[in-house]
């Protein structure tokens, strides 16, 4: 391929470039995690483009370079429409473009909401790894979705033995499917249609929140389990109260505490942000240990570091490599 051509991976690529790789998704995480750890990345903050007439539409910019063996600089570039699902459509859809560390210029161009949804499904197993006391017994999701579709997933591979699922969504009918499609995965699991969120929180020791929640709405977890693992991917169903009273951990605390997070809020109540204990990618490399074992809940907030983008669209164009994949667009550069 020349300088100024141009490489095009679509949906069905990128598919079958991570089908069945789940432990090696969570892997390229992990590796994210701690190249940014060691400052080996550059990471500006997240722009939100929003609309005038509504609050709850936005597309995101996040721009990123991951160092070391990596050398990759690349953006993604991925819309957030809850009114799609009405429409029949996905949620988010997105792009990412990967550019060559030394020209700078464009090298590929890869549907990004696969990749996006991995990425976001693996940091949070990975999460659950290294945080949650031992294999639960019962794993919860509050929001049933295409992120907590693809989190159940990856923690049916990274917790094999689990066999008892609970989900809660506003949306009974999509509860249902949600359930039928883990069962089908779990074909000796039981799935139970949870009546409210409390009852899930009492149930479960491992819970993931991925909604597309805009305000909090879970005033506190006094329903929760002792020591119970909250994976809060969506970041804004928790109550400022909430986060305070247990310990926290993040992807990146600087991106995190702000774009009126759960965190943000708890920061901005607090006057400072000592209630959060320390990133995942410290955790990894033993910079900090892990909180203490108590009846405190352990809730993991990612913001979703564009590291992670980078380091799956990575593993994805090694697959594609492979086979000859994707579309090469010749002179596509001037």
């Amino acid at each position: 391929m020349s300088g100024s051509d141009l490489t095009v991976i679509g949906a069905p690529d990128i598919e079958a470039a991570l089908q069945g790789h789940e432990t090696q998704v969570i892997d390229a995480v992990q590796k994210a995690y701690e190249t940014h750890a060691r400052g080996a990345s550059s990471l500006p903050h997240s722009s939100f483009l929003r609309f005038p007439d509504s609050d709850k539409d936005r597309i995101i910019c996040l721009p990123a370079y991951l160092g070391d063996e990596y050398q990759l600089a690349g953006v993604k570039w991925i819309a957030s429409m809850p009114g799609n699902v009405a429409r029949g459509m996905e949620r988010a859809s997105a792009v990412i473009i990967l550019n060559d560390r030394i020209t700078g210029q464009p090298k590929a161009v890869m549907e990004g909401s696969i990749i996006s949804k991995q990425r976001t499904a693996a940091s949070a197993a990975l999460a659950s790894r290294v945080l949650a006391p031992g294999e639960p017994e019962t794993i919860g999701f509050v929001g049933c979705g295409p992120i907590n579709a693809a989190i159940a997933q990856f923690l049916a591979v990274t917790w094999p033995n689990v066999r008892r699922f609970m989900a809660f969504d506003l949306s009974r009918a999509r509860t249902e499917v949600f359930g039928e499609a883990l069962l089908a995965h779990r074909p000796c699991a039981t799935f139970t249609v949870a009546a409210n969120i409390e009852d899930l929180l009492g149930e479960c020791p491992m819970v993931a929140f991925a909604t597309t929640a805009i305000e909090p709405y879970v005033d506190n977890l006094d329903a929760c389990q002792a020591g119970a693992t909250l994976l809060h991917v969506s970041l804004r169903d928790l109550s400022a109260g909430a986060i305070l009273s247990s310990h926290n951990i993040v992807d990146d605390l600087d991106h995190v505490n702000r774009a009126a997070t759960s965190i943000q809020h708890a920061s901005d109540r607090a006057g400072n942000t000592d209630f959060v204990h320390g990133s995942l990618g410290d955790i990894l490399l033993g910079n900090v240990p892990l909180p203490l074992r108590d009846e405190r809940r352990v809730i993991f907030s990612p913001f979703g570091l564009g590291v992670l983008d980078l380091a799956v669209a990575d593993l994805v164009q090694k697959e594609i490599a492979k086979d000859g994949g994707g579309t090469r667009v010749e002179s596509f550069l001037p």
